[in-house]
């Protein structure tokens, strides 16, 4: 009888094991050694010109504003060619696009919420971000510049 008891234990710790096996698919250690680590997320590496990039971009955002406002007809060159620059800094860095975009909608934003026609002020601030976009544009290009 005993031998029967120690048999019968044997055929359940089997099946118990062989149970566990087809519905995890695995025993627990192997099943969890098994499975592939979670997605690592990758840090997107700043580049040392960021913030006067992202300048750049809200400045270019306004100036596309006030140009459109004043010079009355759309200029898109101005948009594409900003579209061109997110495309080339930001390749492969979808957090970097994020931002410079952003600031380039906070830019066009800020000056349409306050001016709905051209005045002299409104003239006066495309000249003026006109002349800081410049100098940014060149300050990038001669200190990163290749």
């Amino acid at each position: 009888m005993t031998a029967d008891i120690k048999a019968r234990s044997r055929v359940s710790a089997t099946m118990a094991t062989a149970l566990l096996v087809a519905l995890l698919g695995a025993l627990p250690a192997a099943a969890q050694e098994a499975s592939p680590p979670p997605p690592v997320e990758q840090q997107e590496k700043p580049a040392p010109y960021d913030t006067q990039l992202i300048r750049l971009s809200e400045i270019m955002g306004a100036v596309q504003y006030l140009r459109n406002l004043c010079s009355g007809s759309s200029e898109p060159e101005w948009r594409r060619q900003m579209e061109k620059l997110i495309e080339i800094e930001t390749a492969g860095a979808p957090k970097r696009r994020e931002r410079m975009v952003a600031a380039y909608n906070r830019g066009y934003r800020s000056f349409a919420s306050v001016y709905t026609t051209c005045t002299p002020s409104a003239a006066t601030a495309a000249e003026r971000y006109r002349a800081e976009g410049a100098t940014l544009a060149m300050e990038i290009a001669t200190r990163y510049g290749n």
